[in-house]
């Protein structure tokens, strides 16, 4: 399901700056662009919106403002908050309001990114959990930093994003050689990918039979692991 994000920010090239990097990342469209918080009230009247990008300084009143009308209103959307300011009472308040994440400008493209991707992560959580465990790896997926500097020696993060990409879209899951292709790597180097995602307990493993020869090892995500 694509992700629906309304842009709200007062200056117009960090706007445009902000929707371009909301398009770039898979699962996410930009449904709307508003520059201050009456204009983010008329978009969200006549268009369906998922998550909020929302800069807590307009010119028209502050961003957690906005959020608490769009509370007594009844509007569920999830809001990250994008902000210069470091106060963290607002932080505070701001997670009594529903916001699921703070980004502090300025940020590049892979800080949205991972943002976005560790709240869609948590967003496909469904189901009932199975135990304390399963519910504090739900929230971690919004609040444990992934930095590339914590992977092995060898593995990049552009790279294990496209992978996990690829195998959390295929339901049935993937063998090396259909990541490999679907990705554009090789088949070892796919296989490496794979083998990390499951010992981060990300993804599973199990034999493929059914062909002539050795079986190939399938590998499939563990949705309900963040």
């Amino acid at each position: 399901m694509t992700i629906r994000v309304l842009v709200v920010e007062d200056d117009p090239v960090a706007a445009d700056a902000h929707a371009m990097y909301v398009g770039r990342v898979a699962g996410f469209t930009v449904a709307g662009v508003a520059h201050s918080r009456a204009e983010a009230v008329r978009v969200l009247e006549r268009t369906d919106v998922d998550l909020l990008l929302l800069d807590l300084y307009l010119p028209d009143g502050h961003g957690l403002a906005l959020v608490r009308s769009l509370r007594a209103a009844g509007h569920l959307a999830d809001v990250i908050a994008v902000t210069s300011a470091r106060d963290l009472a607002i932080v505070r308040e701001g997670v009594s309001l529903g916001v699921v994440q703070y980004v502090l400008k300025p940020f590049t493209f892979a800080t949205l990114r991972d943002r976005l991707t560790r709240y869609a992560e948590f967003r496909s959580s469904a189901g009932e959990a199975s135990g304390q465990d399963e519910v504090d790896r739900t929230l971690a997926a919004l609040r444990t930093p992934r930095t590339t500097a914590s992977l092995p020696k060898g593995l990049s993060g552009p790279t294990l994003e496209a992978v996990t990409r690829t195998l959390r879209e295929s339901a049935e899951g993937l063998t090396a050689t259909e990541a490999a292709a679907a990705v554009g790597i090789s088949r070892i180097t796919a296989r490496r990918y794979l083998e990390h995602l499951v010992t981060a307990g990300r993804a599973a493993r199990a034999p493929q039979y059914g062909q002539i020869g050795r079986p190939e090892l399938q590998y499939r995500w563990i949705s309900t692991v963040r």
